[in-house]
């Protein structure tokens, strides 16, 4: 049982880990004053990467049916293609 322990003490310490840099990432983006289409892209789907392992880590949907993190999943496609093109329709 304690070997249970470490080893979810050392994945949610890895998921942590994952979320941090992926938030330190997207804040050195927008700190270094990039923009454009490649800068938007790759924060778009750094945010969806980091949409997808809270709903899976935090939200415990991990565990669930495939139904239930698929209905999260479209969820965040949806919203982060509607933002893509409203970005795109804003640069024409």
């Amino acid at each position: 049982m304690q070997n249970s322990q470490l080893q979810s003490n050392l994945f949610s310490t890895i998921i942590w880990l994952l979320l941090f840099v992926l938030t330190v990432t997207t804040f050195s983006i927008g700190e270094a004053g990039i923009s454009g289409k490649a800068a938007m892209l790759a924060l778009l789907a750094i945010t969806m990467i980091k949409s997808q392992v809270v709903a899976n880590y935090f939200m415990g949907l991990r565990k669930t049916r495939l139904l239930w993190r698929g209905i999260m999943l479209g969820y965040f496609l949806i919203v982060g293609g509607l933002i893509a093109l409203a970005y795109m329709m804003a640069l024409k």
